[in-house]
């Protein structure tokens, strides 16, 4: 892990403030036709706000602490400050005195109705998802230990690192969480298959939400991590691919466990009335 004074300056993927000016998307958008560049604190709150959008913090969530938030996105406070600000005058965030950020009331309103319309007709369907994601994941995985840069590999090993200081913390860990597998995404050098991984991601959040309580399961993410960053920094593409299917086979399993577990507690309140079914 970097010390503070090596974080501050660094951006998703390994990207410093100086390159941030230099360089295209993903760090910029197209309007009219025309590159607009994007402060870092815009770039940090269009992440928290994309967090939000994928159900990821949901309503009245508590943030992670800003050390938290300035460790996972390897980033300084005074940005991060910047767009907390941003986004609680948005009123998509509260502020408490003396405490931590909370996702607002409003914020499911205005943002995630829209975005997961598209999942709210049909039951999840954990196997197609989860052969969905590794038919993308693992490649994603693949083409990162082949071309990752050196920045993008210190990057995923960092995060991987940090989660360690993060496991105790379910909020916190959710948010690094997101951030590692999108610098893997990242690191793949492949803009549509990252896009198509981040949609992937973003089903069935709801089941991994409920996972993470359970004692265990937060530690073996953690454990998988870095072992698939080792691989991936190494440059050793089929033990990453390997490593990561083992990944998905972890979370696709707590996912079949909190399905079940939640179909029995339903079963228990309501007698005679069924639920949705994992299949």
């Amino acid at each position: 892990m970097g010390t503070a004074e090596d974080i501050e300056d660094r951006l998703f993927g390994g990207l410093t403030l100086e390159q941030l000016s230099e360089n295209e998307p993903p760090n910029s958008i197209l309007r009219g036709g025309a590159i607009e560049r994007l402060s870092l604190a815009e770039v940090v709150a269009n992440r928290l706000m994309a967090l939000i959008k994928s159900g990821t913090l949901r309503a009245r969530d508590r943030l992670p602490t800003e050390a938290q938030m300035s460790l996972a996105f390897g980033i300084s406070r005074a940005p991060l400050r910047e767009a907390l600000k941003a986004l609680t005058v948005m009123g998509l965030i509260d502020s408490r005195q003396g405490g931590r950020y909370r996702v607002s009331d409003l914020s499911s309103a205005r943002l995630l109705a829209p975005f997961n319309v598209s999942f709210s007709a049909v039951d999840y369907d954990v196997q197609g998802h989860f052969e969905a994601r590794s038919a993308v994941d693992l490649e994603l995985v693949r083409l990162a230990s082949l071309r990752a840069t050196d920045a993008e590999r210190s990057r995923i090993v960092e995060l991987a690192i940090d989660g360690r200081n993060l496991q105790g913390d379910q909020s916190a860990f959710r948010l690094l969480d997101v951030e590692f597998h999108e610098s893997i995404n990242v690191a793949a050098h492949n803009p549509l298959l990252a896009t198509i991984g981040r949609g992937l991601y973003n089903v069935g959040l709801e089941e991994r939400r409920r996972a993470f309580p359970v004692p265990g399961v937060i530690n073996k993410s953690v454990k998988q991590h870095f072992e698939i960053a080792t691989l991936v920094a190494e440059g050793k593409p089929d033990e990453a691919v390997d490593a990561y299917r083992r990944h998905l086979e972890h979370v696709r399993s707590t996912a079949l466990f909190t399905i079940a577990a939640n179909l029995k507690e339903q079963g228990e309140r309501e007698p005679g009335k069924g639920g949705r079914r994992g299949k």
